[in-house]
């Protein structure tokens, strides 16, 4: 919070601090939330009613109390002028920390910036040379703003900014014209907040069966409805969209046709602001239901689908802030109490709405650029940015950093882009055209972050240094490249998703009159929309999808089946044999599979004859299990994982290469992080279908690499069982892989190498 400083103006002025003065500037009174008046500054019923009320900060509650202290209005002639001394004292304190950043602003951001990001740089340096380092891991002192006790969150806290964000201190410019998509009764975000459940229909869920019903749209291709309310509704996308029939707030109906701009060059004007792609994916964002695209690729559509659900989020922001504020000037006009209309619950029990989930660094400043730009838009008036230097050093790369010689496929160029640091979180506060990054999670509106920086403040059960009251109040999750996640560590989104619309332990001085009763009663889940971005069909992604996402408002699912399989991209002549094996169920397939190839595929390789032997194998658990038993037979084999340093990644391909080791075991997800060609390879087998379909052809394709004249002797051997039928269907179509698992023998396809 702000700084106390000792003053011989007033006895009063000393204990005060910056956001009280101005506080009182502009109502005459003190907030009974935000200060702490000691007994020799005031009279006796005054101290009492501050004890008793509500520590909750609501504008309401301090609009209703009359003012009954003199004091206070000797004080408004004196403060008039103490702020700017105060600044004038705080600048001189932090001119070591901020002079060379003042300087860099100036000729970079403009002066629009300037005031916002000079203060704040200094406070955010000033805290992370404090207490909160063992809360921060990384030392990126705004990253780790959540600790357990409320003293920890004020010392990140600059008094500045806080009121120029507060939602509670704030209300609606008028000017703005901000109220007018929120007046409309058929504004799907209103229609959503305040739909009300029923107690009975929250029991039934536990009981009753999905409804599902199937759509076929234009682009999205094969929809699949479902919801376990009982009332499933299903709708078809129009062919032309106004951008007044979508309700948006201000001033997105302007700047979003600029900021899409480059996706709009080569479409006709009829087409409209938006993409076929972007249309009927905004469709269904609007209409609050839940939704899994898992056709989402870097090189096609990424960018494009970016694009479309920053736009719905900064919607849902600025609708969900301006009803607030607009409340917030109802409660001062009329004068209401605390619990007096319950037409002014507005808020969740915390702050943070949004909260999207990104694996790179690289992906939140692309995010929260597409958030500069589509709340600035051709406004001459450059919307204030804090902090804005110091996210850009931390999220931005240097393009000198990366090998000029490295060469790899697009699609790998296209994903580890920029800075692809995969541990980090940020805090965004948007209030209506200014923009503070690095905001305390209790004060944001968005929140951006990977799994790996969420799981380091949730923490796990037992540990003392744990938060996760933050995620009570989410109304919409973004998963972003959900596919990666599966290469990083999956088990984060799902710890993640199980502290998800959890009832927070602490109050965190939240208006319980302002609170949405489903809030109170425990069913921000059910509102909670899910949009869920992917490049693949894959049975760990569809688990998350339909465990967790229970929006009243239904689901909506895109099953698109490949009709042909990567299998078609092979290039060398090669003969795939798929071996099928059984397992009783999905809990003995690991089993199954690894007793399937220790006694039926490993003894076929077993001869000196089969050398230059690559397995390939998607799971680490399964490399270290084939890793172990392999060194208890003592074979003859080198293995490299994610985890293997570039000396011994070296002499494996090189003992490979030479055929000084006949088996190679190789791990997915150095293939995902790497992309090397693995030369030598004469004979291939892969444990378990890949996770990506590409990875099929692309490994099969590296049997060309070094061709001796043995491609007569080249092998393919693949397991698969009746559980892997997504990843068959991905990999040599639907119709060969519905025949496959129904015949229940052995496979043998033949590759030409002709295309």
């Amino acid at each position: 919070m702000g700084k106390r400083r000792s003053r011989s103006q007033s006895q009063l002025l000393t204990t005060l601090t910056k956001k009280q003065k101005k506080h009182l500037r502009d109502f005459g009174e003190e907030h009974p939330f935000y200060d702490k008046v000691s007994g020799k500054e005031a009279k006796p019923q005054i101290y009492q009613l501050s004890e008793s009320s509500d520590t909750s900060g609501s504008e309401s509650e301090a609009e209703s109390e009359p003012e009954q202290v003199s004091g206070y209005h000797k004080l408004l002639a004196t403060l008039r002028n103490a702020p700017e001394e105060d600044e004038e004292e705080e600048d001189e304190e932090e001119e070591e920390d901020s002079a060379v950043d003042e300087a860099e602003i100036n000729s970079e951001d403009g002066d629009s910036d300037v005031s916002v990001e000079k203060e704040t740089t200094g406070e955010f340096t000033k805290v992370q040379e404090s207490t909160v380092l063992p809360a921060d891991p990384e030392g990126k002192g705004g990253d780790g703003l959540l600790g357990t006790s409320q003293e920890s969150l004020e010392e990140f806290t600059d008094a500045k900014h806080e009121s120029l964000f507060s939602l509670e201190t704030n209300f609606l410019e008028e000017e703005s014209g901000s109220t007018c998509s929120l007046k409309v009764s058929q504004d799907p975000f209103l229609q959503h907040v305040n739909k009300e459940l029923k107690e009975k229909e929250i029991q039934a869920i536990a009981t009753s069966l999905k409804t599902t019903h199937q759509l076929k749209w234009p682009i999205l291709g094969q929809l699949v409805f479902s919801s376990k309310f009982q009332k499933l509704e299903t709708f078809k996308p129009s062919k032309d969209i106004d951008l007044k029939s979508l309700h948006l707030q201000k001033p997105l109906e302007s700047t979003w046709t600029k900021t899409n701009s480059q996706f709009l060059s080569g479409l006709p004007k009829s087409s409209g602001p938006f993409t076929s792609l972007q249309k009927e994916l905004f469709l269904i964002m609007n209409s609050y239901r839940d939704l899994f695209y898992p056709e989402r690729t870097a090189l096609k559509n990424g960018e494009e689908i970016r694009h479309v659900y920053c736009l719905h989020v900064i919607n849902h922001v600025l609708k969900a802030n301006a009803q607030v504020l607009g409340n917030n000037s109802r409660c001062r006009s009329q004068k209401l109490g605390v619990g007096d209309d319950d037409d002014f619950r507005d808020q969740g029990l915390t702050r943070p709405k949004v909260l999207i989930v990104v694996p790179f660094r690289e992906a939140a400043l692309r995010v929260v650029q597409l958030f500069i730009s589509l709340l600035e838009g051709d406004s001459k008036k450059k919307i204030i940015v804090s902090n804005k230097k110091r996210f850009k050093g931390e999220y931005g790369s240097d393009p000198e950093e990366r090998p000029p010689n490295l060469k790899r496929p697009e699609d790998y160029e296209a994903v580890f882009v920029g800075n692809i640091d995969d541990h980090f979180r940020i805090g965004v506060a948007i209030l209506q055209r200014s923009i503070r990054l690095y905001a305390p999670f209790y004060s944001s509106d968005i929140l951006i972050a990977s799994p790996l920086g969420l799981r380091t403040i949730i923490g796990a059960e037992g540990e003392k240094k744990r938060d996760f009251d933050f995620l009570s109040s989410i109304e919409l999750l973004i998963i972003d490249q959900a596919d990666i996640y599966l290469m990083q560590n999956w088990e984060h989104v799902l710890h993640l998703m199980n502290h998800m619309n959890l009832l927070p332990l602490d109050s965190h001085g939240v208006d319980f009159s302002r609170v949405r009763m489903w809030n109170l009663n425990n069913w921000s889940k059910y509102y909670r929309q899910t949009l869920l971005f992917g490049a693949l069909q894959d049975a760990q992604i569809n688990s998350v999808f339909n465990k967790y996402c229970v929006n009243l408002q239904g689901q909506v699912a895109v099953r698109n089946v490949p009709m042909t399989g990567s299998i078609s991209h092979v290039l060398v002549q090669l003969p795939h044999v798929f071996q099928r094996m059984e397992a009783e169920n999905l809990a003995s397939v690991i089993d199954a599979r690894f007793n399937f190839f220790v006694n039926k595929i490993l003894p076929q390789y077993r001869d000196a004859v089969m050398s230059h032997t690559l397995i390939y194998v998607p799971s680490y658990f399964d490399f270290v299990r084939l890793r172990n038993y392999f060194k208890k037979e003592e074979l003859n084999f080198t293995h490299i994982c994610e985890y293997t340093q570039k000396s011994g990644i070296s002499r494996a391909r090189h003992f490979f290469l030479q055929g000084e080791k006949q088996f190679l075991l190789l791990t997915e997800r150095f293939h995902f992080y790497k992309r090397y060609t693995i030369k030598g390879i004469r004979n291939l087998i892969f444990y378990e279908l890949p996770t990506y379909p590409h990875f099929y052809s692309e490994v099969c394709n590296m049997l060309s690499a070094t061709s001796r004249g043995e491609e007569a002797t080249w092998t393919c051997t693949v397991l698969y069982s009746k559980y892997d039928a997504q990843r068959l269907a991905a990999v040599v179509g639907v119709e060969c892989a519905a025949q496959m698992l129904q015949s229940k023998k052995n496979v043998h396809l033949f590759i030409t190498g002709e295309r």
